[in-house]
């Protein structure tokens, strides 16, 4: 299974979606949000490992992985006061 493939047609669509309301504020929920960070988290984390595939440098591939899940942890936090570890509460 490609996973990345098959869902890029619904990724496509969202994108067109977004781009055509633009001017409108989207009102995600929580688990709308929760969504979006899971997406964007799975397609950094592939795309990274396709960089360590790249570069016989990257010694510490689990370490690079889990900074970036921190630094994204931390940046949700600073612009929408949001703890990614919070969004599961109550699931």
């Amino acid at each position: 299974m490609n996973l990345g493939v098959e869902l890029t047609p619904a990724l496509m669509e969202i994108e067109a979606l977004l781009w055509e309301n633009s001017d409108l504020k989207p009102n995600f929920p929580k688990e709308g949000f929760r969504g979006v960070v899971k997406l964007f988290s799975s397609a950094i984390m592939d795309k990274m490992y396709d960089l360590m595939e790249e570069d016989e440098d990257i010694v510490d591939r689990d370490a690079m992985g889990i900074k970036a899940m921190q630094d994204l942890r931390r940046y949700i936090k600073t612009y929408t006061d949001i703890d990614t570890k919070e969004l599961y509460d109550g699931e």
